[in-house]
């Protein structure tokens, strides 16, 4: 995936969604802040997105232009609806959204988390894919152990033993 296929992932969902601003939260959220992200996190062929001010329609989307659809087919790239709700984010994250928002947008805005929130999402979720993309943030300087670590208690619903399990890992990481 690259910053292009971003952008017309943000386009096509905003057109079928009616939505004129579109959270996107899963690895490639990465491009908004960094448009020229390592190879590395820019594996995925799925962008993970939710119509913010209509989030009903995120199956609306993912139905449409998801995975195995004829978009995808034509593309190589897909949109998954995501429940934004379910996603574990620290507090503050909407102050910190990157936006993009150009040309190849067409109106629609991208709400991009930024790196460090995109970072505790994938540690919460502690999936080896995950690890190792949060892994390659670090070594990319492209976020701090520090900034990840300031963050991670202010998940909600995350126990204390939970933080400090996770505040470890990021030692581990870097």
């Amino acid at each position: 995936m690259n910053r292009l296929q971003l952008e017309h992932a943000i386009r096509a969902s905003g057109a079928i969604s009616g939505d004129r601003e579109l959270y996107i939260v899963g690895s490639q959220s990465i491009l908004g802040a960094h448009p020229n992200a390592p190879a590395e996190l820019c594996r995925s062929l799925e962008v993970d997105l939710a119509p913010k001010n209509r989030p009903e329609l995120e199956a609306l989307i993912e139905g449409s232009i998801g995975e195995l659809s004829p978009f995808h087919n034509t593309f190589g790239f897909y949109v998954d609806g995501i429940d934004i709700e379910a996603i574990a984010l620290p507090a503050g994250w909407q102050t910190r959204l990157v936006v993009v928002d150009n040309p190849n947008t067409n109106g629609y805005r991208g709400l991009c988390l930024d790196p460090g929130d995109l970072a505790v999402s994938k540690l919460v979720a502690r999936r080896e894919k995950d690890l190792d993309f949060v892994r390659v943030m670090l070594r990319s300087s492209l976020i701090t152990a520090d900034e990840i670590k300031a963050r991670l208690p202010t998940v909600r619903g995350l126990a204390e033993a939970d933080v400090q399990t996770l505040v470890e890992l990021v030692d581990r990481l870097t």
